[in-house]
């Protein structure tokens, strides 16, 4: 079953730097409208935007997920592929809660691109003209699944940056994990990934 071993890997990033297997992607930090460029010629793209909630959890009901999706156009570098993003925002969470310190999703395989400016990666990071102000320090990924590890603890009233990676499959529902201190360590909820 996909979620148990979701929540192994993010049990055995909690407890050392990288899986036994795990291959480190590479992570650049990128500013929108630019990034928008990889995927549409007119540096604009029209999303598809859904939520995992988070509210059964001592995260709370303002807490959540955002998935984001969007195809490459023809003649950009993003011709063929799907960009995802995600977005954990814990702006209304709970006052209370532990802070996080990573996401998992069961994601497949990465399609690597060049993104602005000229640096090839497998995930960017959007930290200029968007929201957020937690980054990702580094991206693990072994199999299917990847381990997102934040720049810093996410904690309420903070959300992070959009980050996101490209793929050459379509959406589909799947669940991802939320990683890091307090009782229950991890938190379970929905997201859209690649099919694979």
């Amino acid at each position: 079953m996909k979620s148990a071993s979701v929540i192994l890997v993010a049990a055995a990033a909690l407890c050392a730097p990288a899986t036994a297997h795990a291959a480190a992607l590479t992570v650049v930090e990128v500013g929108a409208p630019a990034v928008n460029c990889v995927f549409n010629s007119s540096c604009t793209v029209v999303v598809n935007d859904s939520v995992g909630t988070l509210q059964y959890t001592p995260l709370g009901n303002g807490a959540f997920l955002q998935s984001r999706s969007y195809p490459g156009q023809p003649g950009t570098p993003g011709a063929g592929t799907t960009a995802y993003e995600y977005r954990v925002d814990l702006t209304q969470a709970t006052g209370f809660t532990e802070c996080l310190a990573g996401l998992v999703v069961d994601f497949g395989p990465v399609k690597k691109l060049t993104y602005p400016t000229n640096q090839p990666g497998d995930v960017f990071v959007t930290t200029q003209g968007g929201l957020g102000s937690v980054g990702i320090k580094s991206a693990e990924q072994d199999g299917t699944v990847i381990v997102f590890s934040f720049s810093k603890y996410l904690c309420a009233g903070q959300t992070s940056y959009f980050f996101g990676l490209a793929a050459t499959t379509a959406p589909q529902a799947g669940n991802a994990t939320l990683f890091g201190f307090g009782s229950p360590p991890f938190v379970q909820t929905s997201v859209r990934a690649p099919q694979h």
